[in-house]
């Protein structure tokens, strides 16, 4: 498929016409440029020659193929380009002309060993916006330490608030899960990216500019309150385990048939509902629990009352009756639940895509949604250098020959 029909497919997208050069590897950026592409800008990954990114050997993988870069690397344009080439500088140089953004998450001050700092790129192009991620920031004394999501979260204060008090458990800070630290510095790097973008095309500035995400800042913003507490009463938030510590009852409860129910019950008219359903009406009119401070003072003695009932019940079964109550609960659901749940399918966040490799992949949808406008998913994640020709011929001008020889001398 040439790079006309892969853009058709992306033609009626709301960020159509947008173009991105993807410098990046792991996690954070090519995230962050999936987000775009997922939206409809036209996103080049450059990979380097042979190996491509490292995440296209990670996780489970079928036929020889992980599964994950199918989704990672989605409506993508993968081009090979070696970096350390002064020849393949030249080519990187000629794409920057002629795009909207730049994104990167190398260690600060690598673009610039290649000549390929800010201030040479504005030469080239002065509408270019650039996109840096990294573990620290652009600035800063830590900014040249190496990191990923997991030390990210850890310097940034979430690790801290994970798992259990430890007067529960006295096992480490856990983990959860997934690589939230890349995911939220990429959708962080989105947000700064069109911010750029407005202001360059909008308001009228008409130059590009810098945008510099931190992985650790995108974790620590999300601390809500636990900053000015700190700042104002010395209060250093601990690990709350399952439960809000400022509202209750919000926790998640085990159910006769060994699944967890989450209910959050903390507003007053609620919580008597829940009273009524769990055959304990009286507390609804207890003074230790008339009012969410009182609630959360006497949450344990409370969460236990609750799982009394809970245990009697099929977690399924106490999730509708709760609901049907217009109490909020939801089961802990898992990746197999998810895949399988009518929700989910009915807004097409569970989707197949045909892929050369494997038949079909299970992909997630894409989000946010448009109302009236399915974005879909256009392509899967390519293969090495699969889009060479169309960027290196059609989009910069390379003849055949000059595109065999730089094959030849490891350029692309």
């Amino acid at each position: 498929m040439n790079e006309q029909a892969l853009l058709a497919k992306q033609a009626n997208k709301p960020l159509a016409g947008l173009t991105v050069l993807e410098l990046g590897h792991f996690i954070a950026a090519p995230h962050c440029s999936r987000l775009m592409a997922d939206l409809g800008a036209q996103v080049i990954k450059v990979e380097a020659p042979g190996c491509g990114d490292p995440v296209r050997s990670w996780g489970m993988s079928t036929k020889g193929n992980t599964l994950w870069w199918s989704v990672h690397g989605r409506n993508k344009q993968c081009i090979t380009l070696n970096l350390k080439d002064p020849q393949g500088i030249e080519l990187a140089k000629q794409l920057i002309a002629q795009v909207d953004i730049v994104v990167e998450n190398f260690r600060p001050g690598q673009l610039e060993k290649w000549g390929l700092g800010f201030s040479t790129m504005q030469q080239l192009n002065a509408r270019v916006i650039l996109v840096h991620i990294s573990g620290y920031g652009q600035s800063g004394p830590y900014r040249d330490r190496v990191s990923f999501g997991a030390i990210g979260e850890a310097f940034g204060g979430l690790r801290h608030l994970t798992g259990y008090p430890k007067e529960v458990s006295d096992l480490p800070p856990v983990r959860t899960g997934v690589s939230l630290g890349d995911s939220l510095s990429g959708m962080f790097a989105v947000i700064g990216a069109l911010s750029a973008v407005y202001e360059r095309d909008v308001a009228g500035s008409g130059v590009g500019r810098e945008v510099d995400v931190a992985l650790y800042e995108s974790v620590f913003s999300l601390l809500e309150g636990a900053l000015p507490e700190y700042g104002e009463f010395g209060a250093v938030r601990h690990p709350t385990g399952a439960a809000i510590p400022t509202a209750a009852p919000s926790n998640t409860y085990r159910c006769a048939d060994g699944m967890w129910l989450a209910i959050g019950a903390n507003g007053d008219k609620i919580f008597k509902r829940l009273c009524i359903i769990i055959n304990r009406p009286e507390l609804g009119e207890s003074e230790l629990y008339d009012s969410n401070p009182k609630r959360v003072a006497n949450a344990p003695m409370l969460d236990n009352l609750i799982e009394n009932w809970t245990l009697t019940q099929d977690s399924r079964e106490a999730e509708q009756l709760l609901l049907a109550n217009d109490i909020p609960a939801g089961r802990i659901f898992n990746i197999e639940d998810c895949a399988k749940d009518e929700h989910y399918q009915a807004r097409g966040m569970v989707m197949q895509v045909a892929d050369p490799r494997f038949g079909e992949v299970t992909h997630p949808g894409v989000v946010p949604k448009f109302i009236g406008q399915e974005p879909g998913i256009s392509w899967p994640g390519p293969a090495v250098g699969a889009h060479n020709h169309d960027i290196y011929r059609e989009m910069l001008g390379l003849s055949a020959e000059q595109l065999e020889k730089h094959l030849e001398q490891g350029v692309i």
